[in-house]
C-alpha cells in the first residue's frame, strides 16, 4: 500500500518558492512511484461541496498539472490564502474551451438540465457557484517513462492506481452523494464502475455512454445529438452504439426526473 501523505501546507509553500522551477519533477511533490510509474502532487484537491455535476477524466495531463501549478504559485505569491489559491489553481487547470461547450450540447440533449432544473447545463459552469466538479479517476499527475498516463497499464489492475481509484475518487464520490457523475471515455468510466461495485457511488448517479466530447470525436458527437444522418457517417463510427447509448441515457435522466 502506498503512503499518500497529502500535507497542502507544505506543498503550498514549496511552490510559491518555487519560481521557474520544473514542478512536476521535483520530489518534494513525488507522491509514489513504482516502476515505470510516478505519481506527482498538483493541485487538484479541491471539492466543491455544492457541485451538482462531476466530471471524470483519467488523469490531469503534464499541461495541465503545470498550469495549475503556475496558477496555484502566482495566487499565493499574491497574497490569496490557501483555500483560495487552491480553488483558482483547479479552476485554471481544469476543462474548458470546446470541449466544455460539447459536454454541454450533449447533456442539454439527453434533458440533463431539466433534471437539475437550470435553464442550460452552461450554467452549472459559472465559477461563482461550483456547481460542477472537475476530477479524473488518478486526481494527480500520473506519469509512465515521463510521459502523460494514457490508461495502460489497466488502472485497476495496476494496485498502485487502483488504490488512487479507491482512495481519493472514493472520497470525493462520498462528499458528492446527489450529483450526477459524468465519466469521459471507458477508463473513468471503468473506475465509477468499481466504485458502485463497493458500494461508494450509486449507480443510478453516473451517466455512461456519452461520446468523448474532444473535438477529435466530432463525427459521434454529431450523431449523438441528430445533427448527422447515419447515412452520412464513416465506417470508423457505429451508429448502433451511439444510439443504444443514447437510449439508456435518455431512460436514466428520465428517471432522475420524475424523482
Amino acid at each position: 500500500m502506498a503512503n499518500f501523505n497529502i500535507n497542502l501546507v507544505r506543498f503550498s509553500a514549496h511552490v510559491s518558492a518555487s519560481t521557474g522551477n520544473d514542478l512536476l519533477a521535483d520530489e518534494t511533490l513525488m507522491l509514489a512511484r513504482d516502476g515505470r510509474l510516478r505519481i506527482q502532487w498538483a493541485p487538484f484537491d479541491h471539492t466543491p461541496r455544492t457541485a451538482r455535476l462531476v466530471i471524470v477524466g483519467i488523469t490531469p495531463g503534464r499541461e495541465q498539472a503545470a498550469n495549475a501549478l503556475h496558477a496555484l504559485g502566482q495566487a499565493l505569491r499574491s497574497g490569496q490564502d490557501l483555500d483560495g489559491a487552491m480553488r483558482h489553481a483547479k479552476l485554471v487547470g481544469s476543462f474548458s474551451g470546446p470541449l466544455r461547450t460539447n459536454i454541454v450540447r450533449m447533456l442539454d440533449s439527453i434533458g440533463v438540465q431539466q433534471a437539475l432544473d437550470v435553464p442550460t447545463c452552461m450554467s452549472l459552469f459559472d465559477a461563482a457557484h461550483e456547481q460542477v466538479h472537475f476530477t479524473s479517476a488518478l486526481r494527480y499527475p500520473v506519469f509512465l517513462d515521463g510521459a502523460n498516463y494514457n490508461g495502460n497499464p489497466d488502472l485497476l489492475r495496476t494496485p498502485l492506481l487502483r488504490e488512487m481509484v479507491e482512495t481519493f475518487l472514493a472520497d470525493e464520490a462520498r462528499a458528492l452523494p446527489g450529483a450526477l457523475w459524468l465519466p469521459l471515455g471507458p477508463k473513468p468510466t471503468a473506475a465509477l464502475r468499481h466504485l458502485v461495485s463497493l458500494g461508494v457511488l450509486p449507480a443510478n448517479r453516473v451517466l455512461e455512454g456519452m461520446p468523448h466530447p474532444s473535438g477529435a470525436n466530432g463525427e459521434r458527437i454529431k450523431f449523438f445529438l441528430g445533427q448527422k444522418p447515419k447515412a452520412e457517417l464513416s465506417r470508423k463510427t457505429r451508429p448502433d452504439l451511439i444510439e443504444l447509448a443514447r437510449e439508456m441515457l435518455l431512460a436514466q435522466v428520465g428517471r432522475l426526473r420524475s424523482v
